[in-house]
């Protein structure tokens, strides 16, 4: 169905100004909802979507000439909430060790809050068949990151696109074994963490607050 097909509904008439960018942020919030219920964007029709904000699909399709155009628009700016916690995340954190540190923990706290947003962004088929070059971001901030630590001799000097490639395929992999086998009892993420920090890409521990006790 495209956008000049008949529909039961009465026509809409010409949206007021902002109102057409308000439904579209409705219809991407609606989507990033579905996904991450689903875990499959395959399994995501556009009429699904209207009816989950209860307009005719004639209107969804205005914005979106498909599903892999919307889950495409829902997915980047999902991931650029998920690249702004990133950078927050870092800001909170003293020193080059603790912010790549802090960064990466926050990837992992995100997979395990939406593993079927995570699933739809890193795992799906969509990745072969469609354009996703904002995602280039991650690695280049990662890089950005593994370099601030060599510079600061807080690392061996090394390549450090390498490296970071080294260190985000371990923490996908981690992260993607939690998301696919959730009840398997996997050691602390951070643990693991500090693991691939200290081997792959060469930093000391960093200290760690201790937490208050209970009781």
């Amino acid at each position: 169905m495209d956008a000049k097909s008949p529909s039961k509904r009465p026509p809409r008439g010409r949206n007021p100004r902002g109102q057409g960018e308000r439904l579209r942020e409705e219809v991407i919030a609606a989507t990033l909802r579905m996904l991450d219920e689903l875990g499959d964007d395959q399994a995501l029709s556009l009429r699904a979507v209207a009816r989950e904000i209860s307009v005719a699909a004639t209107s969804v399709y205005l914005h979106f000439p498909d599903r892999d155009a919307l889950v495409l628009a829902a997915l980047e700016h999902c991931h650029q909430d998920l690249m702004l916690a990133v950078q927050q995340a870092e800001l909170a954190a003293d020193g080059p060790v603790a912010q790549l540190r802090a960064r990466t923990l926050v990837l992992g706290a995100w997979a395990r809050e939406h593993p079927g947003l995570y699933k739809v962004l890193h795992e799906s088929t969509l990745n072969q068949r469609a354009d996703m070059r904002f995602k280039e971001e991650l690695g280049r901030t990662t890089t950005a990151a593994v370099q601030r630590c060599m510079d600061a001799g807080l690392a061996p000097a090394d390549d450090a696109s390498i490296v970071a490639l080294d260190l985000r395929a371990a923490v996908h992999g981690a992260v993607s074994m939690r998301v696919n086998q959730p009840d398997h009892h996997w050691p602390p993420l951070e643990d693991q963490v500090d693991r691939f920090l200290r081997k792959l890409v060469g930093t000391s521990p960093v200290h760690r607050r201790p937490q208050p006790t209970k009781g």
